[in-house]
């Protein structure tokens, strides 16, 4: 039976003790539920003793977080957390009789479909990844000015902006018509290539090590990943899930641009970062947006809005028309399967083979047309609108 004591500890109360005591938590995911409680729980419930939660009373606190504007998927992640911390303090430390939060349907989340890209448009996004243009922005007053390179020769834009953002955005556009000098940096070209054709995570290719990458053998393994906590701290650790220690192959056809890319930006020692950031630390999504020129590179090339898991999206779908079997495709993405531990890597290495020949098939074809000059050549997917 439930102590009628016990239960009047305060929901914020409990909850901390419950993150608290869960040490095997990942640390972004520690982040995320001390932003939930904060933000969206303890606001409107944190003062309530556990006893007095209600069906009723959590029905209501959903309510009003969508009446104030909170994201149907946001209201879903702050409900289900609410409910992992009720149904323990109903089932294991047996302080209410039974777990108040029982809404049908309010865990629920429908992700944002997002865009499959074609085999050209994950060549054509890493050959433009890296542009700039050579300018500057200054505040005059309320406005901004703008300074160009053209010719290796600074310039005054001769219109005023109202916004840094404008004058950014001139200057693109300025680039992109000839108007203005830019550099080019090919330091993410195989970054792009080798996170979309080997279905890797952000944190998983940002640690990355030389003695990861066998050229030879044409596989990469993935034994550690990067996290970005809430406070900017980067820390080091395992992959997201157990599965996610994994060798994946490599297509033959990028093969070259990774070599060329080791032998350029990478120092020769074994633990070399393969993708650090200019400084030789890891690198963060902040500082490759910025240096990459990704926005603008997206936008240029009529995908806005793309995000950097779009690519890992892109060769996941093209693994799975590959014809492998559900367990082989998890085991080459890295996912769990919430009924057994992780697939032992040798015993799924003859899959992960035809998986990484059947994608090589498509991006062979994607260059040969490339070399014929063919405009348009042969993709494997159509855009998803």
């Amino acid at each position: 039976m439930p102590d009628p004591e016990r239960s009047k500890i305060k929901l914020a109360e409990y909850s901390a003790i419950w993150i608290d005591q869960r040490p095997g938590l990942r640390p972004r995911t520690v982040d995320l539920y001390r932003w939930l409680l904060k933000q969206h729980i303890t606001p409107y419930l944190g003062a309530v003793p556990l006893g007095k939660l209600s069906t009723a009373t959590i029905r209501q606190w959903r309510a009003d977080l969508l009446s104030k504007g909170v994201s149907v998927s946001m209201a879903a992640k702050a409900y289900r957390l609410l409910r992992a911390v009720l149904m323990t303090a109903a089932e294991d430390d047996r302080i209410i009789s039974r777990n108040p939060c029982r809404i049908r349907g309010a865990g629920d989340e429908k992700a944002e479909e997002r865009p499959v890209l074609t085999v050209s448009q994950v060549f054509a996004l890493a050959d433009a990844i890296g542009r700039r243009p050579i300018g500057n922005i200054r505040k005059s007053g309320k406005a901004y000015r703008l300074r160009f390179q053209r010719h290796g020769e600074m310039r005054t834009h001769p219109e005023v902006f109202t916004t840094r953002a404008a004058a950014e955005q001139a200057l693109w556009k300025m680039l992109d018509k000839g108007q203005a000098d830019g550099t080019h940096s090919r330091r993410f070209r195989a970054f792009v290539l080798l996170a979309t054709f080997a279905s890797l995570r952000w944190g998983e290719i940002t640690a990355l090590t030389r003695s990861d990458i066998d050229l030879d053998a044409g596989t990469v393994r993935i034994k550690a990943a990067y996290v970005e906590r809430s406070t900017g701290e980067l820390v080091i650790g395992p992959p997201k899930s157990k599965a996610g220690r994994r060798v994946v192959g490599i297509p033959q056809a990028i093969i070259p641009a990774l070599r060329k890319h080791l032998q350029i930006f990478v120092q020769p020692e074994h633990s070399a970062l393969v993708f650090a950031g200019i400084k030789g630390g890891p690198m963060r999504r902040s500082g490759f947006n910025k240096l990459s020129g990704w926005t603008e590179a997206v936008r240029a090339l009529g995908l806005p809005g793309l995000h950097f898991h779009d690519l890992r999206h892109t060769e996941n779908m093209i693994a799975a028309e590959s014809g492998a079997g559900l367990k082989d495709l998890m085991a080459r993405m890295g996912h769990d399967n919430v009924r057994a531990a992780m697939i032992y890597q040798h015993a799924v290495r003859g899959a992960d083979k035809v998986i990484t020949e059947a994608i090589d098939k498509h991006l062979i074809g994607h260059e040969r047309a490339r070399e014929d000059g063919d405009d348009d050549p042969p993709d494997v997917l159509a855009p998803v609108s």
